[in-house]
């Protein structure tokens, strides 16, 4: 592109007779790559090849939402319509629903950038590193002394 192709001083002024055609203009820019796909539970889900808007809408209205319906509509926009409840017949748990949204999320946004493995690591990260050892508690006194075989300095006063 030039310059002047650039410039929006030589373009056409608004309402000139130029239309502005997104749903053409959309279908060119779609995705034209194979459809990424995973398997859970015994069932193949074809994920969309962009992130729709609702869904990012509502991973936004979910933080602090409770409802299982709202987890439903958001999934409904990624994998379909029973997605949720076919896997809650299943047994998963909130710790693997974490780690399917998070790798459908980065796989719709960038396929192929993401681990099953990663995206388990990710999920632990944002949720208290669960899954890691826990860290031992810190000695008490009496035995933080014991360790050292020192003895405590007198306070100077005598008896």
């Amino acid at each position: 592109m030039t310059d002047d192709e650039l410039d929006l001083d030589h373009q056409d002024p608004p309402g000139t007779g130029g239309f502005a055609d997104f749903d053409a203009f959309f279908a060119e820019q779609a995705a034209t790559g194979p459809a990424e796909t995973f398997q859970l539970y015994g069932r193949t889900y074809t994920l969309p090849d962009a992130l729709p808007l609702m869904f990012t809408l509502q991973m936004e209205r979910l933080q602090a939402s409770d409802d299982p319906d709202d987890v439903r509509t958001m999934l409904r926009t990624l994998v379909g319509e029973d997605a949720l409840d076919h896997w809650a017949e299943q047994g998963m748990t909130d710790r693997q629903l974490g780690i399917v949204l998070i790798y459908a999320a980065a796989t719709v946004r960038r396929p192929g950038s993401i681990t099953l493995q990663r995206a388990a690591e990710l999920y632990d990260q944002q949720n208290g590193a669960a899954g890691k050892a826990p860290t031992p508690p810190a000695p008490n006194r009496a035995t933080r002394r014991a360790k050292t075989g020192r003895r405590r300095a007198g306070s100077g006063r005598r008896s």
